[in-house]
């Protein structure tokens, strides 16, 4: 496959860990702080390159019973273009303290989390001038605390992001490696990709920040494919040598390279390495800082000496070839083809809609309704229930 590459610019257990923490700093500015950030903006290209819009709640739920969601979470209708997957704040020091935690998600709603929260929403439906909001006080951070944290019977890989050497948490009596939230949004990611009959991608930087780094990967039934331009600039066609591996050391070296600690990187890796190089093709950037700032703005106070920012986009492009094979599973009722392609389905198969016949439409459709219930009825079941 070629891709062009265009403008892209520069309980008891409780109790113990939280035995022996009674003094806590709450200067102006922690002075020993520093706070990391790593999430993923998840999206899927629209004919237009632009993040097309999506149910990216439908899927079942893969999190453990103990994170609390929101009404929005249960329900998994909720459309937006982004799908804001899995940030977590870790906190470094070498002195016990406390903190307050606010992120504003802009044009978003918060839709979980993990430890308890104050999450609040201006605008349900994702229209003009939403924000979801959620704010942790008195979190305690306590660098000599033993390790205490809620397991699952679920195999979720929420619990890789704890393989750090971030120190524990607590709010209230609930204790954690790191904040943890999630939610979906409606608005545009700074590039736009296309991808011609024939397999040429074309990548375009419609923001004024630079985008150094982009991998372009391809999972065709196990065959596996992916290149790395750097400070891609005028118009390049490439075509990415086959591999037998996934570019995992190369994600954890830009993941680094943006201000993460390496076994953080390797920590986000980890968790999404199922989801991000399953069979499909699809591209992953790191967002510009400037982008995420003014998309989730994050107050801490007192405030931390340092805090980095590190968020992946990772955009799915859909095929000449996923499109056939949707088609033709929609067509002939193949509800094992369909599972594969999983919360992306209904996008594909509303692009397909818009060029079919009357006829095919409107079979694929009642095939559509019927694979989406299926789905829906893996709800979520809370711990202990």
């Amino acid at each position: 496959m070629q891709y062009s590459v265009t403008s892209i610019v520069a309980g008891a257990a409780i109790a113990t860990a939280l035995a022996g923490v009674a003094v806590f700093s709450n200067a102006a500015e922690q002075a020993d702080l520093t706070v990391h950030e790593w999430g993923t903006f998840t999206s899927i290209a629209d004919f237009d390159g632009r993040a097309a819009e999506w149910r990216p709640l439908a899927a079942p739920p893969e999190l453990p019973c103990f994170v609390e969601r929101s009404a929005f979470a249960g329900k998994g209708s909720l459309a937006g273009t982004v799908r804001m997957e899995t940030p977590v704040l870790y906190f470094y020091g070498q002195q016990p303290a406390m903190v307050d935690v606010g992120v504003r998600f802009m044009s978003g709603v918060i839709t979980e989390w993990f430890p308890h929260a104050a999450v609040s929403e201006s605008n349900a439906s994702l229209g003009p001038g939403s924000q979801g909001v959620i704010r942790w006080r008195n979190v305690r951070i306590m660098p000599t605390a033993a390790d205490a944290f809620p397991v699952d019977t679920s195999g979720s890989h929420y619990y890789a992001a704890r393989d750090t050497h971030a120190a524990p948490i607590a709010v209230g009596t609930q204790t954690e490696k790191f904040l943890f939230y999630r939610g979906v949004a409606r608005f545009d990611l700074p590039i736009a990709a296309t991808i011609s009959a024939d397999g040429n991608v074309a990548l375009r930087n419609r923001s004024h920040d630079p985008i150094a780094d982009v991998v372009l990967f391809t999972n065709d039934h196990g065959r596996l494919r992916y290149d790395v331009r750097h400070q891609a600039g005028a118009d390049v066609t490439i075509d990415p040598p086959l591999f037998d591996r996934e570019p995992t050391v190369e994600l954890e070296a830009m993941l680094v390279g943006q201000g993460l600690y390496a076994d953080e990187a390797t920590a986000m890796v980890h968790t999404w390495r199922d989801s991000w190089f399953e069979p499909g093709t699809r591209i992953f950037y790191i967002v510009p800082r400037p982008i995420i700032e003014s998309t989730l703005p994050l107050d801490i106070h007192p405030r931390p000496a340092d805090i980095a920012r590190v968020f992946v986009a990772r955009t799915e492009l859909v095929t000449a070839q996923a499109l056939d094979e949707v088609k033709r599973a929609l067509l002939g009722g193949d509800a094992e083809a369909l599972a594969a392609y999983g919360r992306f389905l209904d996008p594909i198969a509303r692009r397909l809609a818009a060029t079919s016949s009357s006829g095919e439409r409107a079979a694929m459709e009642s095939q559509l309704e019927r694979t989406a219930a299926a789905s829906s009825s893996r709800s979520y079941v809370g711990c202990g229930t």
